[in-house]
């Protein structure tokens, strides 16, 4: 077998014992990544560079945050706080939950937003005590449709953004609106998908709506601390782009900043913080990386696009309809930034050889891109990270129960995606 043989096998394999959940995804990732460079299809330098290490850093830098937050008790604080302001009711706490999510990655990215809401979750539902589940199916969700609507919220539009020129506000004009869309359908769908399982007892509910949230703030101190790092570290998310900053850099300062300022001597708390990141979910997203950076360099992917798109014969709408479907489909289950990579030279060769409307193109990009990550566990960094969190807390979320619900209400937006495109631009 020639090497571009050998590299779709080793993904293929990979890929089906990540669904088995035979051996764990994280062994899989190492293992997977390990055999491209031992058989020579990857070299180690090269497997090396097509890790994102932004992306990397943005999760640890976030974590470390969260982590050190965590000691003072504000997430208690806020899951009881939550929790009495609708009552105690488990499918309004659903909602209410899901439009917190929403709206925190549009405007800072889906995979901080996840790492500060998930552990509310958890709280609220172990006071409740409901299925954390659907909480966490409806997070997921919606930090993937909400992380759609910014130009800061998902990293395919950050990247779409900047090769192309478009700022944050030509995002908001182009892809609030379907984003809003989708988010009320699809929370309306979860609804009557789970409310009918959410139920909880009135002794539970009058029981934590007795309940002193502030008493559940154990150390102010460090809380002031850690929401001035925080509020620190958000500006700069706002305004990394201005900055020429990475998003990696802006969480790994935010981090450091928050060590130096709580435990700057305290060898003890410096390690317990960093034990606590997610490095099963890290060390995925690094095999992963080298195992779709290999097909990158093989040209796979390449290919697959080209074929794909020189089925339309030039065609406009029937182009916008390819790469939408393409992209949503190939980010359910690949990850979405190499494929991004691909298509925009792709797309930018498109223009150079007569296609003049490129515009339905970027934001049929942008749009399957970011929501077919919704597609699979494994389709956006939010997804896994979530995943990561469950799993440590006996809460696993498996692959196929996950696709049962998410995949079907992707392929409706995506569906609702391709009416938006078809109206608004052709």
């Amino acid at each position: 077998m020639d090497m571009t043989t050998v590299a779709v096998v080793i993904f293929v394999a990979a890929y089906a014992l990540i669904i088995s959940e035979k051996i764990h995804r994280t062994i899989v990732g190492i293992i997977g990544a390990m055999l491209m460079i031992i058989l020579g299809i990857v070299s180690q330098e090269a497997a090396i560079h097509h890790i994102d290490f932004n992306t990397l850093g943005l999760l640890m830098g976030m974590m470390i945050i969260v982590n050190v937050t965590s000691e003072t008790g504000l997430f208690n604080f806020l899951a009881i706080w939550s929790a009495k302001k609708v009552k105690a009711h488990p499918v309004k706490l659903l909602i209410a939950l899901s439009t917190l999510t929403a709206v925190c990655s549009a405007l800072l990215d889906n995979v901080t937003t996840v790492l500060l809401t998930v552990p509310i979750t958890f709280n609220i539902a172990a006071q409740l005590k409901v299925d954390v589940k659907p909480f966490l199916m409806a997070q997921i969700i919606s930090s993937n449709i909400g992380g759609t609507a910014t130009l800061v919220g998902d990293p395919p539009n950050i990247m779409i953004g900047s090769a192309v020129g478009l700022n944050f506000m030509d995002f908001i004009f182009n892809l609030t609106l379907p984003a809003i869309i989708i988010f009320f359908t699809t929370v309306t769908i979860l609804v009557a998908m789970y409310g009918s399982k959410l139920h909880t007892h009135k002794e539970l509910q009058d029981k934590v709506m007795r309940l002193n949230a502030r008493s559940q703030i154990t150390d102010t101190v460090l809380m002031k601390k850690c929401l001035a790092v925080l509020a620190f570290t958000m500006s700069l998310f706002v305004l990394h782009s201005q900055l020429n900053l990475e998003t990696a850099t802006v969480a790994l300062t935010g981090a450091g900043v928050l060590l130096l300022v709580t435990y700057h001597h305290n060898e003890v708390m410096i390690a317990k913080v960093l034990s606590k990141i997610e490095w099963l979910a890290i060390f995925f997203f690094a095999g992963l990386f080298v195992l779709v950076g290999a097909l990158e360099d093989l040209g796979v992917i390449n290919k697959m696009a080209e074929l794909a798109v020189a089925q339309t014969g030039g065609d406009v709408f029937k182009t916008a309809t390819i790469i939408l479907w393409m992209s949503a489909i190939a980010s359910a289950f690949i990850d979405n930034i190499p494929f991004v990579a691909t298509m925009i030279p792709l797309i930018q060769h498109m223009g150079e050889m007569g296609l003049a409307n490129l515009e339905p193109m970027w934001w049929s990009l942008a749009l399957g891109a970011c929501l077919g990550g919704n597609g699979t566990l494994i389709g956006a960094s939010a997804n896994v990270v979530v995943a990561s969190m469950a799993a440590q807390r006996g809460r696993a979320i498996s692959f196929i129960e996950f696709m049962k619900t998410a995949f079907p209400l992707m392929i409706l937006s995506i569906l609702i995606s391709w009416g938006y495109v078809w109206i608004r631009y052709l």
